[in-house]
This record gives C-alpha cells, sequence and structure tokens, in this order.
C-alpha cells in the first residue's frame, strides 16, 4: 500500500449507487404499486426518470436557484413531473409518499454488508449523503449497514459536489483531509472531494443503471476497485 494511504483514518461513503442499489429497490416498489392501481408500465425506465432529475434539483438548490429542501422534498417534486411524464395519475397521495419513502429502505449491494464490516476493522466509517439525516439513520438501520458515523449534506444545508459538504469529513471526526477518503461510485464526488484534499476510491457499480456500463474517472484517483470487498483487500482490512 501506498505511504500515502497508510494515514488514512476515515472512508466517507457516498451512499445511493455505491453502497445500495437504488435502482432494483425503485423497480421493486413500482412493480408492487402498479397492479395496486390497475397500472401497466415499465417500472425501469420510470426509476431511470426519476433518478435522472436528481442531479438538476439538487444543483438548482446549490445554485441558489431554489430554496433549501431536503432530499425527500426534492424526491418528490421530481416524482410528480414523472408522474406526468407517464401518465401514472391513478397513483394516490399514499402511493406516493410510499415512493419517497421506499429511498429509506433501499437493499445494499451484496457486497456492501461483508466489505463495510472488513473495512470497519481498520477505519471509522461514515456516509457522507445527499440524503437527509432521518432518511440516510432510516436507511442505515433497514439495510444494517455498520456505519459509524451517519453524515448528511443536511448540516451545511446544501448538496455536493459544494465544497462545504467534503468539509464536513475531517472538521467534525478531527482528522486532517488527506487522513479521510472518499469512496464512491460517480467520478464528480471524488473529483470535488480530491479537491478538498480527500483521497479517494472509486468503486465500480456496473449495474447502477441495469446497464452493465461503468463511467470511469478520467482523472487519477487513490484506489480503484470492483466492490467493498475488493477495496478492503487493497486498503489492507
Amino acid at each position: 500500500m501506498p505511504a500515502t494511504l497508510r494515514q488514512v483514518q476515515v472512508l466517507a461513503f457516498d451512499v445511493f449507487g455505491t453502497v445500495v442499489d437504488w435502482r432494483g429497490g425503485i423497480i421493486a416498489e413500482l412493480t408492487a404499486i402498479a397492479p395496486e392501481r390497475d397500472l401497466s408500465l415499465d417500472a425501469g425506465a420510470v426509476a431511470d426518470a426519476w433518478r435522472k432529475r436528481y442531479q438538476p434539483f439538487l444543483d438548482r438548490v446549490r445554485q441558489g436557484e431554489l430554496p433549501w429542501q431536503v432530499l425527500d422534498e426534492l424526491h418528490r417534486a421530481g416524482l410528480d413531473e414523472v408522474v406526468r411524464e407517464f401518465g401514472l395519475e391513478r397513483l394516490t397521495e399514499a402511493d406516493l409518499h410510499r415512493l419517497v419513502l421506499a429511498w429509506h429502505h433501499l437493499p445494499p449491494w451484496p457486497d456492501a454488508i461483508a466489505g463495510l464490516v472488513r473495512l470497519r476493522s481498520r477505519f471509522v466509517l461514515a456516509t457522507l449523503s445527499n440524503g437527509g439525516m432521518a432518511l440516510l439513520v432510516n436507511l442505515a438501520r433497514a439495510a444494517g449497514l455498520p456505519f459509524d458515523c451517519i453524515l448528511s449534506t443536511e448540516l451545511v444545508k446544501s448538496y455536493k459536489p459544494d465544497p462545504r459538504t467534503y468539509q464536513l469529513v475531517p472538521s467534525l471526526l478531527a482528522v486532517r483531509p488527506e487522513q479521510t477518503m472518499m469512496v464512491a461510485a460517480h467520478p464528480y464526488d471524488l473529483s470535488a472531494a480530491a479537491a478538498q484534499g480527500m483521497r479517494t476510491a472509486f468503486v465500480r457499480r456496473p449495474q447502477e443503471w441495469g446497464t452493465g456500463n461503468v463511467e470511469g474517472p478520467d482523472f487519477s484517483v487513490d484506489v480503484e476497485a470492483d466492490d467493498f470487498l475488493d477495496l478492503a483487500a487493497q486498503l489492507g482490512a
């Protein structure tokens, strides 16, 4: 292991797509609701359309075009657009609330829990997610995710890649930036973390969008891993 990585004490994890399978979880919820409302839908297409509204809504908040709102509220705003796009007006208010809450109990990737347990033997594990505090606590409890600390961008009332979100990790966990490592499946997240002095680990999640394809970083990261077990092995955990 390079000497630069031996000083790492804290691993901060992106959650949606990196730790948990948002697409599989949302497809499952949509598939369960559809027959209750006699709806015929392509659950994968609906899930993808909903998720594609995620970053634009976050950017509007970050840039001051929208007032601060927790992710649940932005998810609901995006879902309302998807309902209109796909003609899903048969969904009731209770159904829409259920779909927003589905993000609170998404399934972890198959390697996630075992990999986190191994990593926790050596490192402090924290989330660093755009999910709100309540969402992340519910998600960690529902999935049995062994995090030591829940950090949400809600703490600075902004969203990644705002630099303040990454600064939460060293400032709240009393370490230097270079003693922290951002773990994510999304290059933009790692690039922004590196700009704040964090180490970076890219984890491939080829099924995040159900395609089998990976959008890899076009810049240097400290570690590239196939999953959390591979990451643990590379970091000596």
